[in-house]
């Protein structure tokens, strides 16, 4: 089996993979270019977000197996077609999923506590503890949608707080456990004060988050992203920031993202991506919920030993 790794990973996974026989050439600067003209010579492809894995790219792989994605979302996969042309396709949720719960977690205490406000204020030689009064998550609701392994990763790390979790996953039914409730859509938009997005970004979820989505909701609430910045529709949501429909928002993913997740499109700020900045109820963060060291051997490792299983 002979294995093109064309993005960086940890080494645990060239590690195992040359452990059970497979050859591993790594190329970390490839360009699409180049892989394109080179992938006919191999059985599997490792990558994360280098570039997308089209139709051209899957017709010049005449000899590959199986793409291997170290990380959750495969949105830069044609898994359909590669599907069709009986390439299997991997991911390893599993490896950041605690990172991810535990960054939502951080991120809402954060904008609920007012902590980068008040360590902004406070080492700029200001004292204000009363703009800084914080709120608790004690007794509130938290809604979220999506109950993969972000979403329980998620209710769980909550699980301390006395907070109500509760959930909707449209492809899931009769998964209620210790840490959330099921509901339907109707129950989140009725009872949610804390909505928490970890769904992949697909035809059906793209700007999933508009105005008309959040005019249904009963509450006005805080919207924490986590999973992938097109999922919500930026104009929609300063409209509502404005009008405190939105009270707060901890995004870790922008619609401005490019492909890649590694820069944005910052030649023309948008005039919605600039209001962000500025606001003192939104708090930031670069794509950085699963980017942990532990979670970067721990997607590498998952990912190596659910191909290896499959083939040897």
């Amino acid at each position: 089996m002979k294995v093109l790794i064309v993005d960086s990973c940890h080494p645990v996974l060239k590690q195992k993979f040359e452990a059970s026989g497979f050859v591993c050439d790594y190329f970390e600067n490839i360009t699409k270019d180049k892989a394109l003209n080179i992938i006919s010579q191999y059985d599997g492809l490792i990558i994360r977000s280098k570039f997308i894995i089209d139709k051209l790219f899957l017709d010049s792989a005449i000899n590959l197996k199986f793409i291997g994605r170290v990380g959750a979302g495969l949105e830069n996969i044609d898994v359909q077609y590669a599907n069709e042309k009986g390439i299997k396709c991997f991911n390893s949720p599993e490896g950041n999923r605690d990172a991810v719960g535990e960054h939502a977690a951080g991120m809402l205490l954060s904008l609920f506590n007012n902590l980068y406000n008040a360590n902004t204020e406070v080492k700029a030689g200001i004292w204000d503890r009363e703009k800084n009064r914080g709120i608790e998550l004690k007794g509130k609701t938290i809604g979220i949608i999506g109950y993969g392994n972000m979403g329980s990763a998620f209710a769980k790390k909550l699980s301390g707080f006395e907070v109500k979790v509760i959930s909707y996953d449209k492809y899931k039914v009769n998964y209620s456990d210790g840490y959330t409730i099921e509901t339907d859509l109707q129950g989140i938009f009725e009872n949610t004060d804390i909505l928490s997005l970890h769904v992949p970004l697909t035809r059906e979820t793209k700007n999933m988050v508009n105005d008309d989505f959040i005019s249904n909701f009963k509450k006005d609430i805080y919207l924490i992203n986590t999973s992938r910045g097109q999922v919500v529709d930026t104009k929609s949501l300063v409209k509502n920031l404005k009008s405190e429909k939105i009270l707060g928002a901890a995004l870790d993913v922008l619609e401005y993202e490019k492909s890649t997740f590694e820069n944005l499109f910052i030649n023309d700020i948008p005039e919605t991506f600039n209001y962000l900045i500025k606001c003192d109820k939104v708090l930031l963060s670069p794509h950085i919920a699963g980017w942990t060291h532990e979670s970067n051997f721990k997607m590498a490792d998952v990912l190596a030993d659910k191909i290896i299983s499959a083939y040897i």
